[in-house]
């Protein structure tokens, strides 16, 4: 007998469902259905993945929900009320079924959540067309009527859901959980009641895991869920019964006194026959005048903006011949609307001054792009491609991902929303999924294991490495799975959970835009996060499969420093900068680069980038687009050799002599993607759109294919001229492309926003570092190092103060002013009130004016002593000892100001009474070590002095060697030397090794720098109590130059008396 399970719960009923979307599908082949359902809770989020795979396994998906249903009216949110609703299963039988549970799911989560997403009886009248209609379990209404004895109200709601879905849309859901308590009752009386109406049963699983032995992973899941531990009483728990895939000849046998309840299942099943238009594109309609066509009007555009781009442009062909083309193409794909949207969004924020990326992808590769301003790198120039962007031969839609100031990336998107319609554009859902170590903690929390021993093993793991490819890899994980019961419990739980959906949260930059309501394609809800924002239930690729415009609008810190950067010095020297048109062969810049001073350059900041920018001395463009591309693990190996051809310290030789017009910029190494393509097109014969098939052959790395591409390859070149052995050898260069290559489109255009804030750092340094500072006002260990580098460039961080700081870091001529913000415990409404009295009044003269003049709630016990301890009111005469010596008689002055003031405000014929006098009591000032202390808790760093100041002497007699000079020389120190750093301890991460050894991390820092020293435990061994946050410590030891990063393996360290 042919049996469909028609109540399946992936893990899309998220903490609920153990079972992948996938293993659903590949179990329910193996157990010879044809047929399979998913039902999660309250949601679609797994139905778009669901549908593909099991087309693809040769299953019939049936896309439906396991909706909640509120008894008295899905808005109404009462306490103790409204908190009761039934179960109930929907599926769809056709397209109308689809939109209607769409709606239903939506309204569910829009309009009637409370603690679950809900419906009511009315929304299931109002869209039940193309729907079947499940009783639910022992949780849906009928059956919960039946277990309370209420026989004669639950035949009353039979019939009420009969009459709301129509005869035989509606079937009575009855299960086999004789273990569950009440379950084997309901099933019988839901077989009279099913008698008693003709109302037709149906059998179900309620499945919640794949197979029987999952039973006591899933039980972990829903430890997970609930916080609970195994061992605890009265918690939420399915372990009484099987909740597993069972085979139809299971369901038969369960069944086999009601064969009508599984072969209703098939009935169904042949029922449901929803085809969803996948992969057809959807796009937005451009807002276009009448009779005025999108290929047309993009047309128009690019030859009225082609000037701008390229002077005398009418008798360039090269630019003409490649605009044809690129034109030609983008109407033949039907993508003219696609580049008029993005081209208008981003002249919209360019016109509010809001900085966008010059690119990012492979949309700098498009000409067009170029001309219409949505990239601002010349591809012609840069020799980027067009067919890696826009593959004729595949029509698929281009990708235009765009970076935006962070800071105002949600103007952008307000923007759409008003453009497309608010009910048109959503920001797009994102799951997080159980991790390896997460895993390992989560599961051993519920076993009950103790929080020491999970985050041994969790430790152990390798960061993203999965629990099976870390047990064979990791020896010592290895053997305690092997040798330890609780181990091997933890892990084998763990495995199961790993890969789980854990949690909804909202992609960081995913946007979908669509000519209709997103209603009518896919099913929304609230921001976990925000409520007031909406959000697609479906992630990113499920919302690619439907058709419909994904765009990703991302958030760039430093696009946010560039334009604050321009800001000020508009502000300050009114000198206006266009980012865009900076030019690319400057001077300063390049010296800039060459020095290696790209501490908050883009891209070039880290000690490793900085040691090789110092090698590579770059002169152009091209050499930095070269270093974003190589600066990775793997093709990092060759930047010595780059480098050494770039100074002509080795040859430079080529396989074929056609190669060197490819491989000529970047001295004989293949680097990029692009010039992979090339090869096959300029040796092979392939056209571009070929070559780009190759290329994701290769990274694909699907044996079949690359036999057939490497096949198609050497023929070509062989029958272009080259010969077999070289053929062979050329052959040989693309896997090794396939790893390392970079797309150059994406370099080039991360390369010039790195050569823009090279460019405003060298030019505009005071106006740079505040933007810097400011955009890393959260991360004091940041700032410190921030503040380091502003010394060296001559720019003093000057301390805040009452009467100068603005809330923000702010230049103060050649220098940089703290902003109040900064102080710790000093919040946004104060800081308001005091920049906004001091801007209405003039300076504060002294502290009892300051007292008097700025009277809000905030200005507290807790922001009074952290404004006198930051140095911030030493402009009005305030020392800071005094200050706090007397804090109680300054809060009962500040008291009495605001009686004096109430009193004056109250009365009609009173004038403003005089204030009284604030009298300090004598205290002694603050010594040094206190003042460095607060600044360094209040702030995050010192300002006045430095600790190391007072051991300066005895640093030069050890003959320690600043944290910059050590970063400077590099490689140059001999591995073996042994060198000498002082500095103070400012981070410490402890952690256990592989080997079950105690190691360190430290952060030191000196007046010059920041270096990480690394302490095995040897060396900590020797003198541990020395390894304190804050402390001075001289260190000697060893370069470590491992990824790039300058470190010190320390051999021995010392405190400093």
């Amino acid at each position: 007998m042919k049996f469909a399970h028609l109540h399946v719960h992936s893990h899309f009923s998220l903490l609920d469902g153990l079972a992948k979307i996938d293993e659903l599908v590949s179990r329910a082949k193996e157990l010879g259905m044809d047929s399979l359902a998913l039902t999660d809770h309250g949601a679609l989020y797994g139905a778009i993945e669901f549908y593909k795979k099991a087309k693809e396994a040769g299953v019939k998906p049936i896309l439906g929900v396991e909706t909640y249903v509120a008894p008295y009216g899905h808005q109404n949110k009462r306490a103790k009320i409204d908190d009761k609703r039934y179960h109930l299963i929907l599926l769809c039988k056709d397209e109308t079924g689809w939109k209607n549970l769409i709606k239903l799911v939506t309204k569910a989560h829009l309009d009637g959540y409370y603690y679950k997403p809900r419906v009511d009886k009315e929304l299931l009248r109002e869209h039940r067309e193309g729907l079947i209609a499940l009783s639910g379990c022992i949780s849906g209404e009928i059956a919960k009527l039946l277990i309370a004895d209420k026989y004669d109200e639950a035949l009353q709601a039979a019939r009420e859901y009969e009459g709301i879905f129509g005869k035989g849309n509606f079937f009575l859901e009855i299960g086999h959980h004789p273990n569950v308590p009440d379950a084997q009752r309901a099933r019988e009386l839901l077989v009279r009641l099913s008698s008693e109406t003709s109302i037709p049963l149906v059998a179900t699983q309620d499945i919640h895991y794949l197979k029987p032995e999952d039973a006591e992973y899933h039980d972990i899941l829903l430890a997970v869920q609930t916080g609970n531990k195994l061992t605890d009483d009265d918690r939420l728990s399915l372990r009484g019964d099987d909740f597993s895939m069972t085979s139809p000849e299971q369901m038969e046998e369960f069944f086999r006194d009601i064969p009508e309840a599984v072969s209703n299942t098939a009935a169904i099943a042949d029922r449901c026959n929803l085809e969803l238009k996948l992969n057809e594109i959807q796009l937005p309609s451009y807002p276009l005048p009448e009779g005025v066509f999108p290929d047309t009007h993009l047309r128009e555009l690019a030859v009225e903006r082609l000037p701008r781009r390229y002077a005398g442009a009418d008798s360039d062909q090269r630019v003409l011949e490649r605009l044809e083309y690129e034109l030609g193409v983008i109407e033949k794909t039907g993508f003219a609307e696609y580049f008029l949207i993005v081209a208008d969004l981003i002249q919209w924020a360019k016109d509010r001054g809001i900085v966008v990326g010059p690119g990012r992808g492979s949309a700098a590769g498009s000409l067009v792009s170029y001309v219409l301003g949505i990239t601002d790198i010349d591809p012609l120039k840069y020799d980027l491609l067009f067919e890696r962007f826009l593959n004729p031969d595949r029509i698929q839609m281009p990708d235009i991902d765009i970076d935006f100031a962070d800071a105002r990336r949600d103007e952008v998107l307000a923007y759409v929303k008003q453009k497309y319609g608010e009910n048109n554009v959503a920001q797009i859902i994102t799951f997080g999924t159980m991790a390896a170590r997460a895993a390992i903690r989560d599961a051993g929390r519920a076993l009950g294991l103790s929080y020491g021993f999970c985050d041994k093993i969790a430790k152990l793991i390798p960061f993203n490495s999965g629990l099976s490819d870390a047990v064979a890899v990791v020896s010592e994980l290895g053997d305690l799975y092997k040798n330890d019961p609780d181990a091997k419990k933890v892990i084998d739980a763990a495995k199961k959970l790993e890969g789980v959906a854990r949690h909804a949260s909202v992609h960081a930059c995913g946007v979908v835009i669509s000519k209709k309501p997103l209603i009518e394609h896919l099913p929304l809800q609230r921001s976990p996060q925000d409520e007031n924002s909406i959000i697609t239930q479906l992630e990113m690729h499920s919302v690619e499969n439907l058709g419909l415009l994904k765009m990703d609008f991302l958030g760039l810190k430093n696009l946010t420093i560039i334009e604050n950067t321009v800001r000020l010095v508009k502000n300050t020297r009114g000198v206006e900068i266009n980012v865009s048109a900076l030019p690319l062969n400057d001077e300063s810049a390049f010296n800039l680069l060459q020095r290696a001073d790209t501490t908050g350059v883009f891209q070039l900041e880290s000690s490793g980038m900085k040691r090789y920018l110092k090698e590579i001395k770059p002169t152009e463009l091209e050499d930095i687009i070269a270093m974003v591309a190589l600066y990775r693990p793997g093709p990092m190996e060759l930047i010595p050799l780059y480098i050494n051809r770039k100074h002509g310290r080795e040859k430079v030789a080529y396989l074929h002599p056609k190669l060197e017009p490819i491989l000529k910029n970047t001295y004989g190494i293949g680097v990029y993607q692009e010039q992979m393509m090339r090869i096959a097109r300029d040796l092979a014969g392939f056209t571009l759109a070929e070559a780009d098939t190759l290329r994701k052959a290769i990274g694909k790395k699907i044996k079949s294919l690359l036999d057939k591409q490497r096949e198609k390859l050497i023929s070509g070149l062989i029958e272009n001229g080259v010969d077999k052995r070289t053929a062979l050898q050329i052959w040989e260069l693309f896997p090794p492309f396939a790893r390392y290559g970079f797309n150059r489109s994406h370099a080039a255009c991360y390369a010039l926003i790195g050569y823009q804030t090279a460019y405003l750092k060298a030019h505009f340094p005071v106006e740079f570092m505040t933007a810097l500072l400011n955009a890393e006002s959260g991360d004091v260990e940041r700032i410190s190092v921030l503040v380091s580098e502003a010394k060296k460039m001559d720019i003093s961080v000057l301390p805040p103060d009452i009467n100068a700081s603005a809330a923000l870091f702010a230049p103060e001529e050649l220098n940089i002013r703290f902003g109040l913000l900064a102080i710790k415990n000093v919040g946004a409404n104060i800081v308001e009130a005091i920049i906004e009295e001091r801007r209405r009044g003039g300076p504060f003269a002294d502290l009892g004016g300051f007292l008097n003049r700025v009277q809000h709630k905030d200005l507290n016990k807790k922001s009074l002593e952290s404004l006198a301890k930051s140095g911030a009111l030493e402009s009005l005469g305030a020392e800071r000892n005094a200050v706090l010596k007397n804090i109680d008689d300054i809060l009962k002055f500040v008291a009495d100001a605001k009686k004096t003031r109430a009193s004056s405000q109250s009365s009609l014929f009173a004038g403003r009474l005089p204030a009284s006098t604030l009298r300090l009591k004598t205290a002694p000032p603050a010594g040094t070590p206190e003042k460095l202390g607060w600044e360094k808790e209040l702030l995050g760093l010192y300002i006045s002095d430095h600790p190391l100041n007072a051991h300066l002497g005895k640093m030069a007699e050890n003959k320690v060697q600043s944290i910059k000079e050590i970063v400077a020389k590099g490689a140059t120190i001999p591995a073996r030397a042994v060198i000498s750093v002082a500095g103070i301890v400012s981070r410490i991460k402890r952690i256990t090794t592989k080997l079950g050894q105690p190691m360190i991390f430290a952060a030191i820092e000196d007046l010059s720098g920041t270096m990480e020293i690394l302490v095995f435990s040897d060396t900590l061994a020797k003198n541990p109590d020395v390894w304190q946050e804050n402390g001075v410590l001289m260190i000697k030891g060893r370069i470590s130059l491992r990824d790039g990063e300058t470190k010190i393996i320390c051999g021995e360290a010392a405190q400093i008396a």
